[in-house]
């Protein structure tokens, strides 16, 4: 397996008083990964107790999808920023349910 070179641009860990654990990590690639147009590789998650509520990633051949409740989506990437809000916007949607 060949891997693409990349610039490690984000990287987050915080574990929540309740547990709960919210993890950022973004790359910036030298050229996108396929299917995906944008030159970043993302993992962002939410979750408790081995558990994941809301996780928004990109992969080889899958591209931008985002899971939340078990229920995994398409995801249509604007830019980085927007990412990060809609992330963040899941996790208080998720978190006002529990």
């Amino acid at each position: 397996m060949q891997y693409m070179k990349a610039t490690l641009i984000a990287q987050a860990k915080e574990v929540r008083d309740d547990g709960s654990i919210v993890e950022i990590v973004v790359w910036q690639l030298v050229e996108p990964l396929p299917p995906c147009a944008h030159p970043y590789k993302y993992r962002l998650f939410f979750g408790a107790s081995g558990e994941c509520f809301v996780r928004y990633d990109n992969e080889r051949g899958k591209g931008d999808h985002r899971h939340t409740g078990g229920v995994e989506a398409s995801y249509e990437f604007a830019d980085l920023d927007t990412l990060l809000a809609d992330f963040e916007r899941d996790v208080m949607n998720w978190r006002n349910e529990l």
